[in-house]
This record gives C-alpha cells, structure tokens and sequence, in this order.
C-alpha cells in the first residue's frame, strides 16, 4: 500500500479518476501474506500514472526526445530479513543493456534494506509509449516487479531548423505583470495602449499549464526544468527525477536543452540573468540536483560539466560562490557542494566533483579560457572576439532596475539621488538588455548555434515582496531586453525566440488608479487610516481614468510617484502595510553576505515595517506566494507557428526542439507577417 499513496500523479480526467478508486479499492482486498511474499517495487523512474495508479492512459507524465538520455531508476524494498541481491530493467520486453547500481535508499520511512537501483544515462529512439519493467530478486531469490511507461516523441526533419533558441524568462510573469509595464511605460488614451510592449509583436501566442510533478502550484527549479528537459520534477528541483536518498546530486538526471544540442550538434549555451547565477531558472538550464539551494555545487557544476553543456556565457549576480571561503562576500560552503556517484559521472562522462569551499572557482572559469567581467564598464570593453564571457555583477542577486536606474541617474539631474546601489557595493551593474546583447555577440561566434536563457529574476523577487514599481520596472526592463532578442531574429532567420514564465507570482492584478495627486496622496498616508488610503483613494472602474507617467530619454519613468497612479492589487498576498506610495529602499534580501552589516541591516526586513493601512492577506509568512494560474507564452522566428493554444509546460520544451530537429514552416513567411501591419518603429526603442 506504500507505493500507491507515496507517487506523484499526472492531474487525472474523469476516467483516469474513476480507475484510480478502482484500482485503490482494489489494492486494499490484497491479503497481506501477498504482499509480503516478495520484494515490492516502491518508486520506477521515469514517473508515470501506470506504475503509481495502474493508469495507462494518456496523458504520458514522461516524454523524452529520440535519443535523450535518461536515468532509469527503481527503489526496492525487500521483505523483512531479506536483502535485494539483483535488478533489471526491462524495455518492450526486452532486458536494457548497462551496468544497474544497488545503493542504499536513506530516505526516512523506507522498510530496512530498502535500496535504490539505478542504470545511468540510457536512451531510446523509437517514437512511441515504451513500457518499462524493473524486476528485482531478493536473497532468498523471491522476485517482484513493477511496470511503467514513458512516451518518445516522434519528430520528422524537414530542413530550415531552428539554429538558434532564445528563452526569456520572466520568472514570476502573468498577464497582469505584463499589462501593468506597458500602462506605465506607454500609457492609454480613449480605452486603447498608446503603444504595445516589444513582447506584444510577437506574433505567436499561447497559455502555458505550470503544475509541478507534486503540486498544482510549481516553483522556479521545476517551472524553469520543464523548458528545458521537458519533463516534470517535484517543487524544489531541477533537471532531475525524484529519489528516495537524501543525496542531493545522485538524482535521477535528465538530459537537458543545451546538453542534447551540444552532443549531437556542438551548440552552445549561455545563461543571462538578474538574479544570483544559482537560482532555480537560471540552475534550471545548467546543473541537476534536487536541491536549488545548493549554490556551491550548483555553480561548480556549471564549469565541471562545461564539456557536455557546451556553456560559454554566464552572467548575472552570485559572485560569492565563486569566491574561496574566507574572502570577504564568499558563501561557500562544503555543505551545499556536490560529489557525484562513481556511476553517475562514467554514464554522463562528467568529473565527480569535490567538496572544496576552498576553491577559486572565478580563477578556474578564467583558466578554462572565460573573459570575466566584474561590473558594466568591464562588459562594455569585452574584445570582439570573446568567445566564452562570465560575468558577476553583484555578491548574489543584482539590484533592481528601478534602484539601478536611480543610481545611474544622480541627484545632478534632478531624476536619481537613491544611494541603493552603492549600498549593496555594485553601483557599476549593467541593465538586463545589454547584457543579453553581450551574451548574443558571443554566443553567435558559433556556426553550430546555441541556446539562451535569458531571465528577469525580479519580477517574481519583488512580486513575492509586494514591492509594486520595483516589479514593473523590472518587466520593462525585461521587455527591453526583449527587443535586443527580437531584433536579433529579424537579422537572423534561423532563430527561435519564446517569451515565457515559469509561473505566475503573488495574484498581481490591476484593481484600478488612485484618486488624486501625489501631494494628495503623501498626505494621506501621513494619515495611514483605511479611510484616508482606501475609501477615500483607491478608484475602480471609471474612477480608475488612465495614470500617465512620463518616460526618460534611458527609457524609464522618470518617476513611478505620480498623481493619479496605477495601483496593483494581490490576491495570493502575506499580510502588508501599504501606502501606494513607491518604497525608497528594497525590502533586506536574505540571499546578500553582508545583508547583516550596515548599511543594509538598516534596510526594512519585511511587509509589515513599511507604512500604511494594513493589508491582511490570504497566506502566512512575509511574502506572497506562486499561484498556479496559468501563464502567457509569445513566440517569435523559426517554428513559432508551432505555439497556440493551451499548452503543458512540458510541450514547450518539445515544439522548440521540433523547431531545430524538424524545421520552420517552410510555408510561412513569418518576418514579413511580423513586419506586416507595424504601428511603431521598434528600433527607435534602443537607446544604444
């Protein structure tokens, strides 16, 4: 009974669901002394419906292209007194070749010599839903089995593929976070956008399901993993299947987007973000493990395994896993370091790593040939001809763009003067567009192509803080980096270029405008009542009108205080104090080393030590929460036309490969239909 409670399950249809009482019913008139009398098969990986709940039927929870590579892996438990002395695995029928691991299962809860068997790294290219069997004898040579199913997709080749994949990832990034930025950055006049956002021409559209393998509501690691191995993972990991150890690194792997492209084609991979270069979407796309906290590892991971990712650019913030432990900002720590399994680095071909918080991990990507770039002005001077780029903008996630904008600006000319940035030490940080146009100029050196994830960290960091106008700045400066990418597949053909999120975060919603002037408004939250900054303030519906807010030549409001201003509601929210009006300081962000020294210890520690009315939200804790709406994705280039509809999250992974496996649609002259019918010219937008 353990196994049929224990499993994750794809969400069922009427009839799966009526199978799976059936089946459960069923289960619990199985006489003990049966279930007993031979080893019993707990978890079969890859997961699916079939082995947890007897359901064979479609939806498949595990896809795989022709020739991913996978692990297969079974944990055992034998009956008591007994120990499991031989596994295999069988495919069709038909035994799977390979050395099969027996290691012990250290989960919690697991029945005594309970083991997990592993056989690392197989593949399988015919098209269609294979079945899979793991039989296992125990020392008494009684055998059991369990049975399950995965499905490989079937794709045809029909030339003009996709040579390079482009994912923008504005993590956290519903619709409302979308509509919010263009009212700030373009306003509306007589009910209609005076101009759309970058993101709002690309001419594909579709909504995205975000559900993880054990949760309706995913987060980051198994939101970003689905795009980019096409498979579900349980909340909290990436690039990897369950287990039943407590290893962190011995997971179950799956082959990811720029591993496959780097085997069978010699593409590139790149990662731009704005957060710390560990986190979930960015870990997502160059490291596995069940763990996304695991910093040390994690970037670790990103230079030992360079040789099957293909990565050439990194950049974001994160420079204190890079920094031996003991230099002042490094957070390294044998504790979240990684070695791997003997049987997990022969089968991928990777080094097994080692626990050294020791390391300099900033020499080592210098010494295997990577230009290091430690602030704007650095990558702006990187040569011409840098074919492999690291940059390290800050000790872990970079500032906001609203705080890096003020600080950019200065007190001179009457927009700037917030100290922010020289704050956290870094006032020198480069904005998200320009560094995915350096990420282009060196990724496209390579004739074989690449992959580029390119991620607004923030707009989910500040969502989950409530921190209005630091989000939606951080959505526009996203939608600029948009462009860069845009602009680059309108010159080069071969381009695929999606617009996603991996979920949407904290219920944003538009609930309407303020009722008067900024002056009007300071001085109603001098108030603080409810009556002063909610009855009295907040217009809905016509009272709403249409908040105007005056853009800078850099592109950006000049100010977000403005009279009559948007407001934003939240309806997956901690509890808050809110005044409407824009917060000077960030909320502390935990992540920083130095976040307990001054200055930033000084810095407000959560929602409730702002000013205002308060807010009481629908969930604990000081911050609001993923929700599992659905999301919108935009697509742009090469095999866009493959994207519409309602989609899983998982078939993005796959319409984006089919795109370079496949083809475009010959047929379709998407750069023209692009350019078709064009209000504005976008290329006025760069101000570079």
């Amino acid at each position: 009974m353990y196994r049929n409670f224990r499993h994750n399950s794809y969400p069922m249809n009427t009839k799966n669901t009526l199978q799976l009482i059936a089946a459960a019913t069923a289960a619990f008139v199985v006489p003990c002394a049966v279930l007993d009398a031979a080893p019993e098969v707990l978890r079969l990986t890859p997961p699916s419906a079939l082995f947890s709940y007897g359901i064979p039927d479609e939806p498949i929870t595990s896809r795989f292209l022709p020739g991913q590579r996978f692990d297969l892996q079974a944990t055992i438990a034998p009956d008591e007194g007994e120990t499991i002395k031989s596994v295999r695995f069988y495919l069709d029928g038909r035994e799977v070749s390979g050395p099969v691991t027996l290691t012990p299962a250290t989960a919690s809860g697991l029945p005594t010599n309970t083991v997990s068997a592993s056989l690392r790294a197989t593949s399988v290219k015919k098209p269609g839903i294979h079945k899979l069997t793991v039989v296992a004898k125990q020392s008494d040579n009684a055998t059991g089995k369990g049975t399950g199913n995965f499905e490989v997709v079937e794709l045809q080749g029909k030339g003009g593929k996709a040579k390079n994949i482009i994912f923008m990832i504005g993590d956290g990034m519903g619709i409302a976070h979308r509509t919010a930025a263009r009212i700030m950055l373009n306003g509306v006049t007589q009910g209609k956008a005076d101009a759309q956002l970058a993101m709002d021409m690309f001419p594909q559209v579709a909504l995205i399901n975000t559900h993880s393998l054990n949760s309706i509501v995913t987060d980051s690691a198994p939101g970003a993993a689905c795009y980019s191995t096409g498979n579900k993972s349980n909340n909290n990991q990436q690039g990897v299947f369950p287990d039943d150890t407590v290893d962190a690194f011995d997971n179950p792997r799956v082959e990811n987007i720029g591993e496959y492209l780097k085997r069978i084609r010699g593409a590139s991979l790149g990662i731009v973000t704005t957060s710390d270069v560990f986190d979930a979407t960015p870990g997502a796309f160059g490291s596995h493990t069940s763990n996304r906290g695991a910093g040390t590892g994690i970037c670790d991971q990103y230079l030992d395994e360079r040789g099957i990712s293909g990565l050439s650019v990194l950049m974001g913030g994160g420079r204190k896993w890079f920094l031996p432990k003991g230099e002042i900002g490094s957070a390294r720590s044998n504790s979240n370091d990684y070695v791997l399994p003997t049987d997990v680095a022969n089968a991928w071909g990777v080094p097994t790593g080692e626990l050294n918080e020791s390391r300099d991990l900033l020499g080592d990507f210098q010494s295997a040939g990577f230009k290091y770039a430690a602030n704007r002005s650095d990558l702006m001077a990187i040569p011409g001809n840098t074919k492999k780029l690291l940059g390290l903008f800050a000790y872990s996630n970079m500032n906001v763009a609203l705080d890096k904008i003020n600080g950019q600006r200065g007190v001179e000319d009457g927009l700037g003067g917030s100290t922010v940035v020289q704050d956290y030490g870094f006032p020198d940080q480069p904005m998200l567009d320009e560094m995915t146009r350096a990420a282009l100029k060196v990724l496209s050196k390579n004739r074989n192509g690449f992959v580029l994830m390119v991620e607004a960290a923030s707009i989910d960091k500040q969502a989950h803080n409530m921190d209005t106008e630091r989000w939606i700045l951080d959505t526009i400066e996203f939608d600029r980096a948009i462009d860069v990418a845009r602009r680059f597949a309108l010159r080069n053909e071969d381009t695929l270029v999606i617009i996603t999120a991996d979920h949407e975060c904290a219920g944003v919603n538009i609930i309407g405008g303020s009722r008067t002037t900024q002056a009007g408004l300071e001085e109603a939250a001098s108030d603080g009542s409810l009556t002063a900054l909610r009855n009295n303030l907040v217009g809905t519906y016509d009272a709403a009108g249409f908040p105007r807010y005056t853009i800078a030549a850099d592109g950006y409001p000049e100010t977000t205080d403005v009279d009559y201003r948007m407001l934003i509601g939240y309806a997956a929210n901690a509890d808050r104090y809110e005044d409407w009006i824009t917060n000077p300081q960030p909320l502390r962000d935990s992540q920083q080393p130095l976040n307990g020294s001054a200055p930033l210890n000084l810095y407000p520690s959560g929602p409730m030590n702002r000013d205002g009315f308060l807010v009481t939200g629908q969930v604990g804790g000081s911050t609001a929460v993923h929700t599992a709406s659905d999301i919108p994705l935009s697509a742009l280039g090469c095999g866009a036309e493959r994207f519409h509809g309602v989609m899983d999250n998982t078939t993005v992974f796959f319409k984006a490969m089919a795109a370079a496996l496949e083809g475009c649609d010959e047929g379709k002259d998407w750069k023209k239909d692009h350019d078709k019918g064009k209000d504005w010219d976008w290329d006025s937008r760069d101000h570079h």
